[in-house]
C-alpha cells in the first residue's frame, strides 16, 4: 500500500489523493458508528431520531450525552457506546494521520540516505 523506503517519494498529486482516500475512509466509519448509536438510543431509551442523532454525535466527538437517560438499557448502552467511541475515534485519526506520518518519514529517510 505505501512505498518501501528504496522507493522516490510519491509525487504530490498522488499523495494528495491517498490523504483524501483515507479522509474518505475515516468519514464512512464516523458516519456508521453514528448511525449506530442512533438506532441504540432510539432503540433503547426510545428517543426521536434528531434527539438521538445528537447524544451520539456528542458521545461520538467525546463530547457527553445531552439528553439524561431514562432506562437501565439506555445507561448501559450510552456507557458502552462511549467507550466504543472513543476506540473508533483514535482509530479514525490513525487512518487520517497514518500517510501523513507515512510522508514525513519517507522524506527523511530518502534525506539521510543521500548524505
Amino acid at each position: 500500500m505505501f512505498e518501501s523506503r528504496h522507493h522516490a517519494l510519491l509525487p504530490l498529486r498522488a499523495y494528495v489523493l491517498r490523504v483524501a482516500r483515507n479522509l474518505f475512509i475515516g468519514a464512512i466509519i464516523i458516519a456508521l458508528c453514528l448511525v449506530l448509536g442512533m438506532y441504540g438510543y432510539h432503540h433503547f431509551e426510545g428517543m426521536h431520531w434528531v434527539d438521538a442523532f445528537v447524544n451520539a454525535a456528542m458521545i461520538l466527538s467525546g463530547m457527553g450525552p445531552v439528553s439524561p437517560l431514562q432506562t437501565e438499557g439506555g445507561k448501559i448502552f450510552a456507557g458502552s457506546y462511549a467507550l466504543f467511541s472513543g476506540i473508533i475515534f483514535l482509530m479514525v485519526i490513525v487512518i487520517i494521520l497514518t500517510p501523513i506520518f507515512h510522508r514525513f518519514l519517507h522524506k527523511f529517510l530518502i534525506k539521510n540516505r543521500s548524505q
